[in-house]
């Protein structure tokens, strides 16, 4: 039996912001183009880094648990096309990693705020993953994301609400 999600921000189900991004794999994902379909969303801070590789490198290692319930997989960063598609070769990724560069996406689902490193601070995106269903609503989000176990989770939670 699989073990309750941690990190779990929401139950209640809520309408997931309307999106329309640049995508690795060729023109636009939308929401809108999205619908009727169980998809997921995580967002990380950028390409090539220690962290959101071993997440990204997770997430595409599980992408046919993903596609045997029927969901699609998105990450989202504020990198450009081109460093997505540099990201994806240099590891093998097997996702569409979608382009937010001016963070209208990153924002709406509330994933950018400050930051601090060595004391400084600044503003960048939160990892965060969020489960949404074939209606376009939230069903199950996750905030401040620790990566180790994280896919699991994800997949729990999807596993849960698709049998629903």
């Amino acid at each position: 039996m699989a073990k309750e999600p941690k990190n779990v921000t929401s139950f209640t189900a809520y309408p997931a912001p309307d999106f329309v991004l640049p995508s690795s794999a060729g023109g636009e994902t939308s929401s809108a183009a999205l619908k009727g379909s169980w998809f997921v969303l995580f967002f990380y801070p950028t390409d090539n880094t220690p962290t959101c590789t071993q997440e990204a490198c997770e997430f595409s290692a599980a992408l046919p648990e993903f596609e045997k319930l029927g969901v699609k997989l998105f990450g989202i960063s504020k990198d450009s096309l081109k460093d997505h598609e540099k990201f994806i070769h240099k590891y093998g990724l097997r996702m569409p990693l979608l382009s937010d560069i001016d963070t209208s996406t990153i924002n709406a689902f509330g994933s950018w705020g400050e930051k601090k490193l060595y004391g400084r601070a600044y503003m960048g995106t939160d990892r965060s993953t969020f489960i949404i269903d074939t209606q376009g609503y939230v069903r199950q989000d996750w905030r401040k994301v620790k990566v180790k176990g994280h896919v699991e989770e994800v997949l729990a939670g999807l596993r849960r609400l698709v049998a629903e």
